[in-house]
């Protein structure tokens, strides 16, 4: 039988232009240039004034000032030390020229090319082969990778289908790219190796179900566990002994290029004040060419309804794209300003111990904005200040209470306990343990696990492998 049931009930929808406004805030300083250039092409009625045209040193040149040849005829300095200025800092010029050489992340998106993949699972690989650090490992949650690409290349990816990529780009060369870990690059390294060899199939299930006992050299629990004796183990470490722990360990230059990095916000410190400002402002240069509209508008005529609506379509949009500029200038500067509110003791010294605890709801509940919008501001972007380039998510921590009470950024912890290893004896490294008592010493009270788990967040190997590296 037939019935009718009325229901209330409350749904949030975004519209396509909210969407796109939250796209332009994810955007740094390079990704807006390319998108406005992209708007620029696509739609006649929006322009955009030129900032070179009244720069120096353009490209107007009177004809007394050309350089004859006789000029550089005896100039004796080579040329690979003019071009490398590009790319190296003044005190890091090569004294000879360096070989041309490609870098890892080149050499397997060419392996990627010469793969029967479609086009998606090659643009996928890729995505993920520009996140492998510089040691070939995949150190990132392969979640949070799939809600950035989601969100920055507008199509939906899951985790699983990340996970099948991350097993294609693992069976590139060199072994063991892409590992989640070293134990992982152990593994993928002994797979390729003959696994009828009772010593390589002895290994892999060392790495593979005690490597956790290996790291703390607990031997005579390895030795019961696999049913080996002592001089079977010596067999099985001399095995392992030979592996790499990072598949592009070994391929770390002399002379590397310089990262070119454009900052969005210009940082300044005058005496007491701390200013900020956009390194780029764009939301005067982008203009609606009203007279453009006026001219079209008039040359279509009434009956041509679809020509008409054409043109008002592309200056509604014109219109709103000018808008969302200027209100994504505006929103960066009143974030940036209530970040520099509550984080002014860091950025008068640039000392990391006077960073205070500071989450995206503490930002949010200064400026009266979503934490989404917090988080996409923030996100991707680096402020230029008197004391280096910072990137704005190392500016975000949790607390931790002192021996006083008072309550310190992790950040500060990260910090003493990258500079403890690092003037610690590399041949008798400190166990996480220690480093719990050398932190009390310091008035830091923190437990054990903590210390691991921003050891580990910091790329830092327990001290059994550190001793290994001597």
């Amino acid at each position: 039988m037939l019935s009718q049931q009325q229901m209330q009930k409350q749904q949030l929808k975004i519209l396509p232009q909210q969407i796109q406004l939250l796209n332009l805030y994810f955007l740094n300083s390079q990704e807006l240039e390319q998108r406005i250039k992209t708007e620029l092409e696509d739609n006649p009625m929006l322009e955009m004034t030129s900032s070179q045209e009244s720069e120096p040193g353009g490209d107007e040149q009177s004809s007394g000032d050309v350089p004859e040849w006789d000029d550089y005829r005896d100039d004796d300095i080579p040329d690979y030390k003019t071009e490398y200025q590009n790319y190296f800092a003044a005190d890091q010029l090569p004294e000879m020229p360096i070989v041309s050489m490609s870098y890892f992340r080149d050499e397997l998106k060419q392996q990627l090319r010469l793969q029967e993949i479609s086009e998606k699972d090659r643009m996928l690989a890729e995505y993920l082969v520009d996140m492998l650090n510089d040691r070939g490992l995949m150190d990132k949650s392969l979640e949070d990778v799939a809600d950035d690409l989601s969100f920055n290349m507008q199509i939906l990816v899951d985790e699983k289908e990340l996970e099948r990529i991350l097993s294609l780009i693992q069976e590139l060369e060199p072994v063991g790219i892409g590992a989640r870990d070293v134990r992982q690059c152990l593994l993928l390294q002994l797979e390729r190796m003959n696994r009828r060899r009772p010593d390589i199939r002895c290994a892999y299930k060392l790495v593979r179900d005690h490597f956790s006992d290996l790291m703390h050299r607990q031997f005579e629990k390895v030795q019961h566990s696999l049913n080996i004796d002592e001089d079977e183990l010596r067999i099985v470490l001399q095995k392992i002994s030979t592996l790499n722990f990072y598949p592009v360990s070994e391929r770390v230059t002399l002379f590397e290029p310089k990262d070119t990095i454009i900052p969005d916000y210009i940082i300044s410190r005058d005496g007491d004040d701390i200013g900020v400002s956009l390194l780029h402002s764009r939301s005067s240069a982008v203009y609606v060419n009203q007279s453009l509209y006026e001219q079209l508008a008039g040359q279509c005529g009434s009956r041509d309804k679809s020509a008409i609506q054409y043109v008002k379509n592309k200056l509604q949009s014109a219109r709103w794209f000018v808008q969302a500029v200027k209100q994504r200038e505006d929103t960066m500067l009143h974030i940036m300003q209530c970040i520099i509110r509550i984080q002014k003791d860091y950025f008068m010294e640039g000392d990391i111990h006077l960073l205070k605890p500071m989450v995206l709801r503490n930002v949010a509940e200064a400026s009266g904005l979503d934490i989404s919008t917090i988080s996409r501001i923030t996100s991707n972007k680096y402020a230029e200040t008197h004391f280096g380039l910072i990137y704005l998510k190392d500016l975000f921590s949790e607390g931790i209470a002192d021996q006083k009470g008072k309550v310190i950024s992790n950040k500060v912890i990260q910090s003493v306990i990258e500079e403890t290893i690092d003037n610690e004896d590399k041949r008798h490294p400190y166990t996480d343990q220690q480093l719990v008592h050398i932190l009390t010493g310091q008035g830091y009270n923190i437990a054990r696990r903590t210390v691991a788990k921003y050891r580990e967040q910091m790329g830092i190997p327990i001290a059994q492998i550190r001793s290994v590296w001597v």
